[in-house]
């Protein structure tokens, strides 16, 4: 017991210092020099970033016919900023993606009792939906409230105009599709009070004609509209009043044949075989939608990392790092998975990936927090720690605190734009979230560990409202600089750098165990008697899982040294520094199992592994060469093959059974390295659901 109570000790004085030092008023620290992140924050220009932003999407706009037939306008402007600023390995890598719906016209005007414009193309774009087919009809308007099938049916619906406050593509397929209703006019938003000028981006494809509607004008896809809440209300109004209102809708579209254009960048390395870091950013959300912060800060803040590193490189200012630095812009998804899955040889040489998804918003208008997203226990890597130590020096250091308010510079470190917010740079490190571009590198048929750098929440997200009067130029510059900084510190790393990061790396790990800790004591003090042994298995297993991915992430260092035998020897005994630190974390969970215990008037509890526990502590199950043979998403072809009497012998787990996110992540987690007991903890540790075994 006292050796156990002194090894406890130990560890909370050395979690406090580590807290210490990350909130220390006079120490601000960044993994590269303080002179080279000093000229990595200079250099990069919040300005020239937003003047992207405004050049994409200064407004939603259509797009024209010199765009379907050559490059669009988003990947003219990269290309010609990419060759203006000197680079000179760009490339356009483009794949054929069949159509896109494309409007032409749009216009909805009231004939009576008043004759008035309700909504037009020219006007906004996303006032005519995209999937919207020819029409030329004259109808009267009928109120169909939130648009169930109920309120649709009661309505009497055929023949007729429908408005609605629902979601515009489920009342076209209910009422259009499904009884005969000619349009749409939706004045549906889900933050109407913040901004009643906003309209969501949606769509009307994929809806399903009614039965037995093939081949007929009910099987097509007709129209919709949308209004402005602000617009709209008057309109709505006016239907609950019972005021008849005839309307002439006049939609001209077409479908054009469209390619997934990819922009490439590369800063060459001075060897190039020792891999790459590839910084990347969704330039396209489908053709239709458009967006200032989703995507365009993203593809602007590469741009921009691009632009202040090859600067510096070229001036001599930054010695050109070992390794390539390289710069991916497509279609989210669709465009960037393609380019992946067509070049595997550089990907199997990609160290790791920086994805831009939403950086460039006013954080502040948005009450917002510039976000950090990890990888998950399945890809385990040093590339978030990296991130961390830039979001924390810009966030820690460029704050004034009460320590220092008497000082000639109150704020320590103050990286901010000439006309951009002078305001806190208010970050959370925060654990994985997919949904963008950095997805497709952490596929298990890529096996790339990449994060995600993301404000949020936005409050014009997805939203017509999204221009680039919601940018801010020095939250641009911050993210530039955080971003230019994380990859030329991997690509420059040497061994020396190695050890900074592993060092970087233990010191976050007390920290991160501190909090597994935490959640493991929360889920015993949450436990009733009837459930407090599994409370205390699943407290247990929180720790362990714990334990295992910090010390996966050192491992993950290797990579970065040439001569790998020094460096392993400093590893292995940092990781058994690890094991110590969760070895006393177990240590508390048992004497507050022991105390709660004592309450229930219940015996410790003495965990005894079960058949089937044993049976999965015995099973390390590996990937095969398959699932990387044909990259990106390649494997599902060979799963999707498997015979169906061999599925029905080892059927997948049912609905409710994993959390959503989780298969996944026991894709990555089969590494040839864990348990399968061992893979349920790390499952458990990151979901709200527990797996079952």
């Amino acid at each position: 017991m006292k050796r156990r109570l002194t090894l406890g000790l130990i560890i909370v004085a050395t979690a406090a210092g580590i807290a210490a030092a990350q909130y220390t008023p006079w120490l601000y620290w960044t993994l590269l020099p303080r002179e080279q992140m000093d000229l990595i924050a200079g250099e990069a220009s919040g300005e020239t970033a937003r003047r992207t932003v405004m050049d994409i999407n200064g407004y939603n706009r259509e797009r024209n016919d010199a765009e379907y037939a050559g490059n669009f306008w988003e990947t003219q402007v990269i290309v010609a900023a990419l060759k203006s600023y000197g680079l000179t390995n760009v490339e356009i890598a483009a794949y054929p993606s069949g159509e896109a719906w494309r409007g032409l016209r749009g216009e909805l005007w009231e004939l009576s009792p008043f004759r008035q414009k309700l909504a037009s193309y020219q006007d906004e774009v996303g006032m005519l939906v995209n999937g919207s087919r020819p029409a030329d009809v004259t109808a009267e308007l009928v109120w169909v409230g939130g648009g169930s099938k109920a309120e649709i049916e009661a309505a009497g619906v055929a023949g007729k105009i429908v408005v609605t406050d629902g979601s515009a593509s489920a009342v076209h397929t209910e009422a259009c599709l499904n009884q005969g209703a000619l349009g749409v006019i939706s004045i549906a938003m889900s933050r109407p009070y913040f901004d009643p000028l906003q309209m969501p981006w949606s769509g009307l494809r994929g809806r399903r004609p009614p039965a037995g509607a093939q081949g007929t004008a009910e099987a097509e896809p007709k129209f919709a509209f949308q209004l402005p809440v602000r617009e709209g209300d008057y309109l709505k109004k006016r239907l609950l009043a019972r005021e008849k209102i005839t309307v002439r809708a006049v939609v001209e579209s077409k479908m054009e044949t469209v390619d997934l254009e990819n922009v490439i960048a590369l800063i060459p390395g001075t060897e190039p075989d020792s891999g790459e870091v590839i910084l990347s950013a969704h330039l396209f959300e489908g053709f239709a939608k458009q967006g200032a912060n989703d995507n365009t800060s993203g593809s602007a803040v590469i741009l921009e990392a691009a632009r202040t590193l090859n600067a510096l490189i070229r001036d001599g200012l930054l010695p050109r790092p070992r390794r390539s630095i390289r710069f991916i812009w497509g279609p989210e998804f669709s465009g960037i998975g393609r380019w992946v899955q067509e070049n595997q040889p550089v990907m199997e040489k990609t160290l790791c990936n920086i994805n831009m998804d939403m950086v460039g918003e006013w954080l502040s208008k948005n009450q917002a927090f510039f976000c950090l997203m990890r990888t998950t226990f399945g890809n385990p890597h040093y590339i978030n720690d990296v991130m961390e130590n830039y979001y924390r020096y810009i966030g820690e250091a460029g704050r004034e605190r009460i320590q220092n308010r008497s000082r000639s510079y109150p704020v320590p470190v103050r990286i901010i734009s000439p006309f951009g917010a002078d305001e806190p740079f208010h970050y959370a490190i925060e654990t994985h979230y997919g949904a963008s571009d950095h997805e497709v590198f952490n596929n298990w048929g890529v096996g790339v560990p990449g994060i995600m750098m993301i404000a949020w929440p936005d409050r014009w997200y997805h939203t017509t409202g999204d221009v680039s009067d919601k940018s801010d130029a020095t939250q641009l510059k911050r993210a530039a600089a955080i971003g230019a900084a994380g990859a030329y510190t991997v690509a420059a790393a040497d061994e020396a750098m190695a050890v900074k990061i592993a060092a970087e790396i233990s010191g976050n790990a007390v920290r991160r165990l501190g909090h597994a800790l935490t959640v493991g004591l929360e889920k015993l003090n949450a436990a009733d008697a009837a459930g407090f042994t599994a409370a205390y298995a699943a407290a247990r297993g929180q720790v362990e899982a714990a334990v295992i991915n910090e010390k996966d992430t050192l491992d993950s260092v290797l990579e970065l040294a040439a001569d790998k035998t020094a460096l392993a020897a400093y590893i292995a005994k940092a990781k058994r520094s690890i094991e110590g630190v969760g070895n006393a974390g177990l240590a508390s969970l048992k004497t507050h199992m022991e105390t709660l215990a004592g309450r229930f008037g219940s015996p410790p509890v003495k965990l005894v592994p079960s058949e089937l526990e044993k049976k999965a502590a015995a099973l390390i199950p590996r990937p095969t060469a398959k699932v990387r043979e044909k990259g990106y998403n390649g494997y599902a072809a060979l799963i999707n093959a498997v015979p169906a009497e061999i599925k029905a012998k080892y059927p997948s787990p049912r609905a409710g059974e994993f959390a959503v996110a989780s298969t996944a992540e026991v894709q990555l987690l089969v590494d040839g390295r864990h348990s399968v007991l061992d893979i349920k903890k790390m499952l458990d540790a990151q979901n709200e659901q527990p797996s079952t075994l």
